[in-house]
Parts: C-alpha cells; sequence; structure tokens
C-alpha cells in the first residue's frame, strides 16, 4: 500500500497508539530556542502547523503566548489536549485546537507573530508549498520555526532502509542539513537568525529497545540517569551548541524572520 504521509488517516492511527501520553517530547526543545530570539513571548500570538502532542505549543501558553494548535488529525488534537490537561488554567486558557489542513488554514493572511512546527515538512514532497502558506499566516517581521530531521545521520539510513521495503510508518520522508533548510527559507522570503539542533537524549536505540519491551510487558525508564543527570549529559549540551555539530546531531532547527 503506497501512503500519503501528508493525509489524516495516517496520523490517527500513530497517534491513537499513543493516548496513554507514553511519548517521548521532540528531541529539539523549541520553547527554549524562541526564548533566545524572544526573550519574552507574552501576549503573542503563536500557531504550531502539525502539532503532534502539543507539548512545545503548551510550554509557550506557559510563557504567556496565545496559541494555536493545529492538526490534520483528530487523534493528534485530542492527545494534545490530553498533556494540556497537566497544565495550569491559565495556561489552559491561552490554548486553542483548530482541525485543519495546514496547506489551506483557516485563517487571514498575517494573523500571527511567530509559527512553528516539528517534524513535519519532511513528509511533503513539495516543501515550498507548506511554507508559503506558512508565510501567508504571518505578520511581516513575523517568525517562523522550522524543525527537521538532519541528514548526516543513523536514523536517515535506517528510515530509508524501511521505506525501500515498505515498513516506514509513513511511506516517505526526507531530510535537510543545515545550509539546505536556510537555503530553502531564503527562497521563500525568510531571512535566516537563529540555528539549532540536538541529538536523541535518551538514544535512539535506548528508545527502540524501550519500545520493543513495553509491548512484551517490560518498561524500563523512559530517562535513564545518565542522560539526565551526568557528565555526559553536560557535556553533549555544550557540544551541540558549536555549530560543526550541527552536521552530526538527529534533528535541528532554523528560526527565520518574514522579510
Amino acid at each position: 500500500m503506497k501512503y500519503d504521509p501528508t493525509k489524516a488517516e495516517i496520523w490517527d492511527k500513530v497517534w491513537a497508539q499513543r493516548m496513554d501520553l507514553d511519548v517521548y517530547p521532540p528531541v529539539t526543545d523549541i520553547a527554549s530556542e524562541i526564548a533566545e530570539v524572544v526573550p519574552d513571548v507574552r501576549g503573542w500570538r503563536a500557531i504550531e502547523i502539525g502539532a503532534g502532542t502539543g507539548r512545545t505549543s503548551i510550554e509557550l501558553a506557559r510563557r504567556g503566548a496565545d496559541v494555536t494548535v493545529l492538526d490534520i488529525s483528530e487523534q493528534s488534537l485530542e492527545l494534545a489536549k490530553r498533556f494540556a490537561q497537566k497544565a495550569d488554567p491559565a495556561t489552559r486558557k491561552r490554548l486553542s485546537y483548530v482541525l485543519a489542513d495546514g496547506l489551506d488554514p483557516p485563517f487571514k493572511p498575517a494573523s500571527f507573530d511567530i509559527l512553528f512546527h516539528q517534524g513535519l515538512l519532511e513528509h511533503f514532497r513539495n516543501p515550498f508549498l507548506l511554507l508559503e502558506a506558512n508565510r501567508r499566516l504571518l505578520k511581516k517581521g513575523g517568525l517562523i520555526v522550522v524543525d527537521v530531521p538532519q541528514t548526516f545521520h543513523i536514523y536517515t539510513l535506517l528510515k530509508h532502509i524501511q521505506m525501500l521495503f515498505g515498513g516506514w510508518f509513513a511511506g516517505w520522508e526526507r531530510q535537510f542539513t543545515p545550509a539546505s533548510l536556510a537555503r530553502l527559507l531564503r527562497n521563500v522570503g525568510f531571512e535566516s537568525i537563529h540555528t539549532y539542533g540536538d541529538w536523541a537524549r535518551p538514544s535512539l536505540v535506548y528508545r527502540v529497545l524501550r519500545g520493543i519491551l513495553k509491548r512484551m510487558g517490560i518498561r524500563l525508564a523512559m530517562y535513564p540517569r545518565i542522560f539526565t543527570d551526568s557528565a555526559f549529559s553536560r557535556l553533549a549540551e555544550r557540544l551541540r551548541r558549536k555549530r560543526l555539530f550541527l552536521w552530526t546531531v538527529l534533528s535541528f532547527g532554523v528560526i527565520g524572520r518574514k522579510v
């Protein structure tokens, strides 16, 4: 069966299997990266396209932004709402949810100060379509945050092997380098102002092993101590901020300004 990873049915199936909230957050911390550029987002209008679990939206709402959580999948929005139940009432009040296609969002042009997505652009064979739709939603000078898988990583090799044999969950997926993503954003009308990235912590190997054992009824800790409170973790945090290491991370992102 040939899958179209931009269709709701695929993502409804993916997120329906994660309603127990046992889901790792995104590899990168977009809310903290935004804070590097905009320390105070109170009063900002933000939108997340392709929300997944919505945890970045929840964090931005906690920091004072009014955030719209948009996804094509009903199951994704349901999962995002479940995670939001853990937040305080003031945070939940600043969140709204919209079931819609990111290519045809139901908003007027220039409605938002900041727009972001994680793990979304790589599913579009023509990424310009999504980015152009994103650009229309932003005010002049507004910020876009695009977070994607990085090309030179074992994840890319494993993904393409599964795609070759028809075993990849979404059927198809691309990847980017920091230079290619910055160039793509520039061609759509954005000025790149900040680039960041990170490795999976805990590692992909541990995550896969944990998932296999979970299906067997054996539960490992989500975060082994070595990945959360150790010299190893502190070293990884320092290294990920060196530009050279952006070519080795699992996921990276670019923050751009609409010109």
